[in-house]
């Protein structure tokens, strides 16, 4: 795999604030792997020995509630690390990470994350604002599941998925989540959540093809999710 210099995915994380050097050292500790649709990264509970910096794909991050069932807490993208708050804290891992598409990930083990976190005062900076920013998304969530509607939610999130990750040239959402997955991000029953795309579609907003969803009235949709 490619050299960790020349690798334009660390621009988006805390790894941007490494030097030349660091780099090399980085790349030559890192394992570059495949981790295939719906392949588990890590599971909640585990010990991480290190980080992961995802190079291409999308995954899930879920924390199972007490009744059973996987709750998606967010969705993570290329140029970010995961396992960052568990390396810090030196806690099993609180989520759980599964591959939603096919991806490409590296490895870095925690001795040489800890080297830089100890010499380089802007990688542990910008590692520690990473997890400021993800306590702080943790906190809107909360927010939005206590005080939004699932209708609400639901079209906060299509609007999420729409904006963070694109669309196909059908105009389909890219991210294709089973209606499963939507009911967990929306913190809801799997019918309910059937039922209101289906009332969306019935009034125009989105479009429904299989497993497809087309946003039809963007406009609804933002003045519905505020």
């Amino acid at each position: 795999m490619g050299k960790c210099d020349q690798c334009i995915v660390r621009e988006f994380s805390a790894l941007k604030a490494l030097n030349k050097d660091e780099l090399v050292k980085l790349a030559d500790c890192k394992t570059s792997y495949t981790v295939k649709k719906g392949d588990i990264i890590f599971e909640e509970g585990d010990t991480l020995d290190g980080i992961f910096c995802i190079k291409d794909g999308v995954c899930k991050l879920t924390k199972l509630s007490s009744n059973g069932k996987d709750q998606i807490v967010k969705l993570v993208t290329k140029g970010e690390l995961l396992g960052q708050r568990s390396l810090i804290s030196e806690e099993p891992a609180n989520l759980g990470a599964v591959a939603l598409e096919d991806m490409q990930v590296c490895f870095v083990p925690k001795s040489q994350v800890m080297e830089f976190f100890n010499v380089n005062n802007k990688f542990s900076l910008n590692m520690m604002k990473n997890v400021c920013h993800d306590l702080k998304e943790a906190d809107n969530v909360l927010v939005n599941l206590a005080q939004k509607s699932v209708k609400e939610r639901l079209a906060a999130t299509l609007l999420y998925l729409h904006d963070a990750f694109g669309i196909n040239e059908d105009e389909s959402l890219k991210i294709q989540l089973s209606r499963d997955e939507i009911s967990s991000i929306i913190g809801t029953a799997t019918e309910s959540c059937i039922r209101l795309l289906s009332d969306f579609n019935k009034n125009g907003w989105i479009e429904l093809n299989g497993k497809k969803i087309i946003l039809k009235d963007k406009k609804e949709l933002r003045k519905l999710a505020e």
